[in-house]
């Protein structure tokens, strides 16, 4: 008797969910690198015009300054502030296209948005918050979590090299340094954990949505 076609992904034995590394890494590498290689440049500009474009950031509570949410990420106080994002925006973002670029994105969306207005909602009065640490936060929450949601073994591992390489930056969503946004370091925290939640939902839901193979069935 002919074998009963089953799905593509049954047949491989890999679910993306579950994926570790990116599928095409050298399309995840020129992404993250695209990314950071934006923030550079915005950083160049903002040095080379009078243009003073860190105002553009999260303004605490200031209506007017709603829009800082959406530019913050990509601004920052300095050459120094930005090469110490680097490292983790790299490696973070890298990993977190493990699903893809396209749930990359989608992660990416959730944890810039609800970490921004996090800080504008409980930043101190008379403060501009730039700075790309809270996503960076908020991938590094995904990816140590996204493992349990999935019940990945390879995921939790990668969890726990990842919490031992980069384990003092949990000091950084605590308050200390009054010139270092805990709120956003927090709030990034918290949406990538949000995040990991809503795509092991989505995931599991089209699990359940996905025909079972069956007689004149096709693999996909």
């Amino acid at each position: 008797m002919p074998s009963q076609p089953v799905p593509a992904s049954e047949s491989s034995g890999t679910d993306p969910a579950k994926r570790v590394l990116p599928s095409n890494p050298k399309a995840a590498a020129i992404v993250a690198l695209a990314f950071t290689a934006l923030l550079y440049l915005v950083e160049l500009v903002d040095v080379v015009l009078p243009a003073d474009l860190d105002q553009g950031g999260i303004h605490a509570r200031d209506v007017s300054g709603l829009d800082g949410v959406l530019w913050a990420p990509v601004l920052h106080a300095g050459w120094g502030h930005l090469l110490s994002n680097t490292v983790p925006v790299l490696v973070f973002a890298f990993l977190a296209m493990a699903a893809g670029i396209g749930r990359w994105v989608l992660v990416t969306a959730i944890i810039w948005v609800l970490s921004g207005l996090g800080v504008w909602l409980i930043a101190p009065d008379d403060t501009v918050t730039v700075g790309a640490s809270g996503v960076a936060f908020g991938w590094l929450a995904f990816l140590l979590v996204r493992g349990i949601f999935n019940r990945a073994v390879g995921q939790i591992l990668v969890a726990v090299v990842l919490l031992g390489i980069w384990s003092g930056m949990l000091w950084g969503l605590l308050p200390g340094d009054p010139g270092v946004s805990w709120q956003g370091h927090l709030f990034g925290a918290l949406s990538g954990v949000f995040a990991a939640w809503v795509v092991a939902r989505m995931d599991k839901s089209r699990a359940g949505k996905a025909p079972a193979g069956g007689p004149g069935s096709l693999a996909v």
